[in-house]
Formats: C-alpha cells, sequence, structure tokens
C-alpha cells in the first residue's frame, strides 16, 4: 500500500496525506485519528511502506481483540516456563516487529495496567517479557490508531493522559466520508469495478439520481461503509445501470446530518465566507484557541478546523 493507492480528490483528504508523507520519512510514532471505516490502516501502511523500515515487518495488532488474560504475553512474549501453559518462549508481537513498524488499532480499547508497560516501551525502547528478569531493547517504531476521543477519555481517567501526550506528538486525522464529498462518487466507481472483477461479473454503474443521494448520505461507516455498498450492488446489479430505486431506503431518504434545527436564510441573503470566518474566530475564542475542542464543537474535524482557517487566514 503506497499513497498513490489511496484515492482522493478532497483538498482536505490530499492535505492530511501531504503531512502523513512528511510524517513517514521520520522515526517519530504517531496517532492515527478518525471515525471507524475512514482508513486509519491504509494510512499506516502506506506510511510504513514510505519510510525508511519499508523493508522490515509490518505488524498489526487489534487492541480490542486481545483476550485480557493473554494479552501481556502477546504484546511482550514471555519465556519458557513463566506460566502454567508456556512450554515455549515466546518472542511477542512488539519483538516480532523489530526493526520495522507496529501499529496498535484501537489503542482505547488497551487495559490500563498494559498502558504502562506501552508507555516505558516508548520513552526507553525497553520491553521485560513476562519471567524475565533483564529487560530487552528493540528497534520499533510504534504507530497508533483509535475513533476515540483519546483525550477525553484521558481526562476521566479511562486512558492515561502521560501515554496520550506520548502519542500525540504527531497527530494524524482522517476525515469523515461526509467532510470529503469530492471522493463519494470516486470511490463508488472504484469500488463498482474492483467488485466486478472480483466477482467476475459485468461493471455496474450509478445513475445521475443515485449519485446525488450517495452525496446527501450522512456515511456513519464512512468509506467502509460505502465499500460494502458497492459489492452488494455490484453483486445484485451486476451490469445494470443504478438508479435510486435500487438504493437501500436509508440512503433513499436522505435523513439530514445533523440534528440541529435547518439555518434560515435572511431574505437579504449573507456572505458566507464572512460567516465561515466569523463561527471560526467564536470557536477558537470560546476555547481558548484549542484546536481540537473548537474542531468538535464545529463538529468536524481538527484537520478540517486547520483547512478552514488557512483558508479563510483566521
Amino acid at each position: 500500500m503506497q499513497f498513490d493507492d489511496i484515492l482522493t480528490r478532497s483538498p482536505l483528504m490530499e492535505a492530511v496525506l501531504r503531512s502523513a508523507h512528511l510524517i513517514a520519512q521520520t522515526d517519530a510514532s504517531v496517532l492515527i485519528t478518525g471515525e471507524s471505516g475512514t482508513g486509519k490502516e491504509l494510512v499506516a501502511r502506506a506510511m510504513h511502506a514510505t519510510s525508511p523500515r519499508c523493508k522490515q515487518a509490518f505488524i498489526t495488532v487489534n487492541c480490542a481483540a486481545l483476550p485480557e488474560t493473554l494479552a501481556e504475553s502477546l504484546l511482550f512474549g514471555h519465556r519458557k516456563g513463566a506460566f502454567t501453559g508456556a512450554d515455549s518462549q515466546h518472542l511477542g508481537l512488539i519483538g516480532a516487529a523489530e526493526g520495522g513498524t507496529l501499529f496498535l488499532d484501537e489503542i482505547g480499547e488497551l487495559p490500563l495496567t498494559l498502558q504502562a508497560k506501552l508507555l516505558r516501551f516508548l520513552e526507553s525502547g525497553e520491553i521485560l517479557p513476562l519471567g524475565e528478569t533483564q529487560p530487552k531493547r528493540l528497534n520499533v517504531r510504534v504507530f497508533a490508531a483509535t475513533h476515540r476521543d483519546l483525550y477525553a477519555l484521558a481526562q476521566t481517567g479511562a486512558f492515561r493522559q502521560d501515554l496520550f501526550y506520548r502519542l500525540n506528538i504527531i497527530p494524524v486525522e482522517l476525515p469523515a466520508l461526509r467532510e470529503r464529498k469530492e471522493d463519494i462518487e470516486l470511490l463508488g466507481k472504484h469500488f463498482l469495478t474492483q467488485f466486478a472483477a472480483q466477482h467476475k461479473l459485468p461493471v455496474a454503474s450509478l445513475a445521475k439520481e443515485a449519485r446525488q443521494h450517495l452525496l446527501r448520505h450522512a456515511w456513519k461507516g464512512n468509506v467502509r461503509e460505502l465499500r460494502n455498498l458497492c459489492e452488494r450492488l455490484s453483486i445484485l446489479l451486476a451490469g445494470r445501470d443504478i438508479g435510486l430505486t435500487n438504493l437501500p431506503l436509508e440512503i433513499r431518504s436522505a435523513a439530514p446530518q445533523f440534528s440541529a434545527a435547518p439555518f434560515s436564510l435572511p431574505e437579504t441573503g449573507i456572505n458566507l465566507e464572512d460567516l465561515e470566518r466569523d463561527l471560526l474566530n467564536q470557536a477558537l475564542e470560546r476555547t481558548q484557541n484549542n484546536k481540537t475542542h473548537a474542531a468538535r464543537l464545529l463538529g468536524i474535524s481538527r484537520d478540517a478546523l486547520n483547512y478552514r482557517m488557512k483558508k479563510q487566514a483566521v
């Protein structure tokens, strides 16, 4: 997976990928955030592929799927006889990434006890496998990803604050699909072509009215939701022109994406650029220039906020 393999024509997504490409050349730990289905692992793989560690291992760990009783052993390894059932020495997933990159997906689900050991590893480069008395030094770069608000979790004690700040040195925040509408049609065509080839079927196409409704959909599952929809349509409507009636009800209904009351346009009209600039300034003033909190107030990602601030010269 390379950056060129990530399809986009969205200026916002392009800006994020440019930043990620620059970060990839360093050896710093990275925190990749974004809603589920935005492509966090794809970006992590692209960063590894363009980094100096590209010829070494890329080890993926789903922290949410780690069995609690075995999580420490699976991550940090153990020596033979360290506990009942430890019949042989185990390198551990961190050890398996030696010289390469460790991708910790859903880092927010990692138990607090292991967060402390992970922090030590990030700070010192050393791990202590179960049953060992001497720490082991490793050369591993760490990427972490989450769809959760780690800052909020850290404030409540559900995630270690010191680990959050250690990971958050270089954040990469992926925009939701509804923030990169320019990509919906592009990705839809790509997925329909991809699945037609995969299932050896004629390629389906999207009619104009269907495309318009795809643009209005909220896409809470983001790119993953669009991908799954396209696979279904490519099989059920192979070679056909996909119309509005062929789309699922939740897309045809085109429910509003936000629950707030609709804005009433004054009869005299407004200056949209001035309104956006004013809202940006209000959000920054209210949060004392905390961009993360300001973005949350505006219902956009931090990268979307930076993009709009640059556009408006705020």
